[in-house]
């Protein structure tokens, strides 16, 4: 596999306007998600953004931004429109879509994602973690995915997705649920196959973009990683953030 890895990131942000910008430990969050993708040593990695300031703030760390149209509906989208902009020749069959709010991912669960491609009927890779917090089996905040992992087996077929608690499990019912974690290593052609289709009935029902892919018959597999990274979406989740890289 020859993988790159593309960060879409943007201001507009519905729950924290201007959250790519916003300072964790002296840096912009959208640097420090740059960072640990970096540290990861998979390929390349580039930030796909609509807005001349975080293209800035990336460029000044070192890094390499693309601008993308801001009409774009999707960071699926950005992703394929900076890929095109990027490797016009095709030099790279994989692609890693990072979201810009994980600060404190660990690299290696950006190797861990690449793993179910291993696989050659695998189109994309995600990751979970089993959910040991009782309140967030309920939460719809929470997406959790119906895939047949376990200690043993830690790569798997992803079933479903959804923000209900799957599979069915009573209150005295102890077995697993996992918490999926959006991050997605595509193959190239299913990248531009999934951006081409249009929304899904269920993706729109659920708000769950990967809902699509399964609905076309694409095959999404799930590697087991052993904790959610902390992701930012509202100003609490800004501040544990602060507090946990500021150690």
């Amino acid at each position: 596999m020859r993988p790159i890895v593309l960060i879409p990131a943007r201001l507009a942000s519905t729950r924290l306007p201007g959250k790519p910008l916003a300072t964790i430990a002296g840096k912009p969050m959208i640097v420090h998600v740059l960072e640990r993708a970096q540290a990861a040593g998979v390929g390349p990695v580039a930030v796909a953004c609509p807005e001349e300031a975080v293209a800035r703030a990336v460029t000044a760390a070192g890094g390499t931004a693309v601008m993308t149209d801001p009409d774009l509906p999707s960071g699926s989208d950005r992703v394929q429109q900076a890929l095109q902009h990027l490797d016009p020749g095709r030099r790279y069959d994989v692609v890693v879509n990072l979201q810009g709010d994980l600060p404190t991912l660990p690299p290696e669960d950006i190797v861990l994602a690449l793993g179910p491609l291993a696989e050659a009927t695998c189109d994309i890779g995600t990751l979970a973690a089993r959910i040991d917090d009782v309140q967030e089996r309920s939460n719809p905040n929470v997406v959790k995915i119906a895939a047949p992992l376990s200690a043993e087996r830690r790569i798997a077929r992803a079933l479903y997705f959804s923000r209900a608690p799957i599979p069915w499990t009573g209150e005295e019912d102890r077995r697993a649920l996992f918490h999926h974690i959006g991050i997605y290593a595509y193959r190239r052609a299913a990248l531009e196959r999934f951006v081409a289709l249009p929304p899904s009935p269920l993706e729109q029902r659920e708000s769950l973009e990967q809902l699509r892919a399964l609905e076309a018959g694409m095959r999404i597999d799930v590697a087991l990683v052993d904790s959610v990274p902390l992701g930012v979406d509202t100003a609490a989740d800004l501040e544990r953030a602060r507090q946990i890289l500021g150690r």
